[in-house]
């Protein structure tokens, strides 16, 4: 029985993670890498320490392993930029990583300049830091980097493949790329206005190609055994996204980190955008049905910044609890929080509202509030702003879910998940292997050597672990979630004023 192996490249880390032909995780092992603060509100990575952390990983891994490699499948931390000489394979400069806001000023000139609608329309994105364009735009001017023929641009995913082929193949898919915004999402391909307004040389940029297909093979050179093929490529949501196997539009699925992302599949047209949410390319596959011609699925994407780090919060800043385990018992110790609403907005509100300026609010507050209505004041904020990133989704894909499925770190809280069912009125879905990131990577590559025929195949081996389902009056529900909203408008705007 063959194993197919995800590289799956994070903010902090990186994990090599074998699955068998049964999807079900066969080994993994992790390796974290530096984080660099040059100046307040930049970040930025050693491209040549994550490349070394992935070759030890996955050697490590390999060796473990009595079974055959069928394929690699990379996914990535996305709008992280880096840029290196194809001649040396040597790279120009640390990456700019996706929190880095050294742009921000830029941006600010660009929407006054009118740039946003046309990045709205062509990218599905907004005008942010965020995204790569400005990164790519601060390396050519400010950085150090020069253009020319031996010059490449890319996010990490093709870092990792033009090192996994020798440097072979400099080559992205549309799921990473419709995250640099610089890309037409409707055409599929680099966008020469947006690269020319940002001085991107087209030429730098990496070839399209689909998610799921051979992109190269290992060359002697990597440091791996060679002639490996490389044959699914993903940014991490998108590919949590098939990890859990949202196929069919409306399918939506929410990862609970420090933040939460929650994507909503909605087919294979490139949908208007729609206001307090991203528009992105999920994946490009070979359709079964059409006789293996290439199929975009698009999604929305609502990005919510804060859900764990709350929990982060009561932990290191107020100190009611020592760890995070212990948010799940204490909340569930009381029916409800008597009234009181927390609003996570430490540094603003993500989708739907966008704002910047709002700020973490506490409400409701009375004598008789201890620390276990706190706690389930931050656990139903998660739920909270889930739901109103849903309807938010629902309202303009025109799709309704029919159930959430979720991964990631608070999604164990089984509390939360009943209080999210509540809130949505429909079933919440977690599954039993958790790690979808590196699923959804591995299912993409899988797909294009024949560990599996066909989407249908991947669905066959979701195993779900617990089901929620909606069990409360929906006109308490209804209620509850008015208030919360009253309190989220009492937050926003809040910072704004400051001199």
């Amino acid at each position: 029985m063959a194993v197919v192996i995800a590289l799956d490249a994070g903010t902090t880390g990186v994990r090599a993670f074998a699955v068998n032909e049964s999807g079900e995780p066969v080994g993994y092992r992790y390796r974290e890498f530096t984080q660099h603060f040059p100046r307040p509100g930049w970040v930025e990575h050693d491209v040549t320490e994550i490349w070394s952390a992935i070759v030890g990983t996955t050697a490590e891994l390999m060796a473990s392993l009595d079974q055959p490699v069928a394929a690699f499948g990379i996914t990535d931390q996305r709008e992280t930029v880096v840029a290196w000489d194809r001649r040396t394979g040597r790279p120009l400069h640390r990456a700019i990583v996706w929190q880095d806001r050294r742009g921000a000023a830029r941006c600010d000139e660009l929407v006054d300049e009118g740039l946003l609608p046309t990045v709205r329309a062509t990218t599905g994105l907004v005008l942010d830091p965020y995204f790569s364009a400005t990164k790519v735009e601060w390396l050519l001017t400010e950085g150090g980097v020069e253009a020319g023929p031996d010059l490449a641009i890319g996010t990490i995913d093709s870092w990792l493949l033009w090192n996994l082929t020798g440097g072979q193949v400099h080559a992205t898919e549309a799921s990473n790329a419709s995250r640099t915004m610089l890309f037409d999402i409707g055409s599929l391909s680099w966008s020469p206005e947006l690269c020319d307004r940002f001085g991107v040389p087209l030429g730098a940029l990496p070839e399209v190609l689909p998610s799921s297909g051979r992109f190269g093979v290992t060359h002697e050179r990597s440091g791996l055994p060679p002639g490996i093929p490389i044959s699914g490529i993903a940014g991490d949501q998108q590919s949590a996204l098939f990890g859990q196997a949202c196929f069919s539009p409306g399918a939506t699925k929410n990862t609970y980190g420090t933040g939460s992302f929650v994507l909503m599949n909605v087919g294979d047209t490139c949908p208007e955008p729609v206001e307090g949410l991203l528009t992105t390319v999920a994946w490009s596959i070979p359709d079964p049905t059409a006789g293996g011609a290439i199929r975009t699925d698009y999604a929305f994407e609502g990005s919510i910044f804060s859900t764990g780090s709350a929990v982060q919060w009561l932990r290191d800043g107020l100190r009611i609890i020592d760890d995070a385990a212990e948010t799940g018992p204490l909340a569930a110790s009381v029916d409800s929080t008597d009234d009181v609403f927390f609003v996570p907005a430490f540094t603003g509100l993500g989708s739907p509202w966008w704002d910047p300026y709002a700020r973490g609010t506490l409400v409701g507050v009375t004598r008789g509030t201890t620390r276990a209505h706190l706690a389930r004041a931050v656990v139903e904020a998660m739920a909270f702003q889930t739901r109103d990133v849903v309807d938010a989704m629902t309202e303009g894909s025109g799709h309704q879910v029919t159930s959430l499925r979720v991964d990631g770190g608070a999604s164990a809280m089984d509390l939360l998940l009943q209080i999210q069912a509540d809130q949505l009125g429909v079933p919440v879905e977690r599954p039993t292997v958790q790690e979808t990131t590196a699923l959804g990577a591995a299912y993409l590559a899988g797909l294009a050597e024949g560990v599996w025929d066909s989407p249908t195949d991947i669905e066959t081996n979701r195993v779900v672990d617990a089901e929620f389902g909606p069990a409360a009056d929906p006109s308490r529900v209804d209620s509850t979630h008015r208030r919360w909203r009253q309190a989220v408008e009492l937050s926003r705007g809040w910072a704004a004023g400051q001199d």
